[in-house]
């Protein structure tokens, strides 16, 4: 009989944030895959559990995904977990799941704490949609194509940084988010938790020195999509406009009426415009 394949959610900083559900199932299992063993160590010392330790990460997850499978398939039962919070989640294990699920090995999530989810529902940002975005890419290309994502997203966006990325982060916020509110939050569940807010320049004010790991909550821009590209047509003449909804296969009294619309004018005072035409 297969093992089953377990993904563990860990506290996040507040050894206390870890389900009843979560302490039986790393007693039960027969191995802990772990991102770093001597911080899981520490976890399961705390919890009086003793287990089989196999250090899976992000450097080694292509070789030990082989490893954890091969285990799986052999019936042994297998608890993944990250340092903090849920595995897969800008965390290695989605490659274990995702192979795991090829050989029609059971995957069990055991859901728990969340950086992002936990900093969003105080951070006062609009939780009714949101893109969650994790780390940005370090790659020049990448990374601009990231921002200019950024820059146009209609939903709040969730971040994850590293304190020594911190301020060349926020640098290349700046310009893209203008006045765009951001809460920082960093140390969650821990004694020195905090929540800055505020626009980038004033963000960069008050952070000199970085500490923590941070989370990123930026408001969701304001502008939608239809208006953007009505801002687009507003910024060319009419008669580009006109030539522009002809593209489009529009006939003559539609155009008139969405160039009045855009523009915010009688339409006709478009139509007189284009009577001859």
């Amino acid at each position: 009989m297969q093992g089953k394949l377990y993904i563990v959610a860990t506290p996040i900083g507040n050894l206390d944030d870890i389900t009843l559900r979560a302490i039986r199932t790393l007693k039960e299992v027969d191995i802990i895959a772990a991102e770093d063993t001597r911080h899981t160590l520490k976890l399961l010392n705390h919890l009086e559990i003793s287990k089989p330790l196999i250090s899976y990460h992000r450097h080694n997850e292509e070789v030990k995904t082989e490893e954890l499978v091969n285990k799986l398939l052999e019936g042994k039962n297998i608890a993944l977990v990250s340092d903090a919070g849920t595995p897969a989640i800008s965390d290695p294990g989605a490659e274990a799941v995702k192979v795991a699920i090829e050989k029609n090995i059971e995957v069990i999530p055991i859901p728990g704490a969340c950086a992002a989810i936990t900093a969003l529902i105080a951070s006062g940002m609009d939780t009714k949609e949101f893109t969650f975005i994790g780390f940005l890419p370090q790659n020049k290309k990448n990374r601009k194509e990231k921002l200019e994502q950024i820059e146009k997203e209609e939903r709040t966006i969730i971040l994850y940084e590293a304190p020594h990325k911190l301020l060349k982060t926020l640098e290349d916020l700046k310009d893209i988010l203008q006045q765009r509110k951001i809460v920082l939050a960093r140390e969650l569940t821990k004694i020195h938790e905090e929540y800055i807010t505020g626009t980038v320049e004033e963000l960069q004010n008050k952070i000199i020195s970085p500490k923590g790991e941070y989370v990123i909550i930026i408001e969701k821009n304001g502008i939608t999509q239809e208006k953007l590209e009505q801002m687009k047509l507003t910024e060319i003449s009419i008669e580009e406009q006109y030539k522009y909804y002809e593209t489009q296969g529009m006939d003559k009294k539609e155009i008139i009426k969405q160039i009045a619309k855009t523009r915010k004018v009688n339409k006709n005072e478009i139509y007189q415009k284009f009577i001859k035409a």
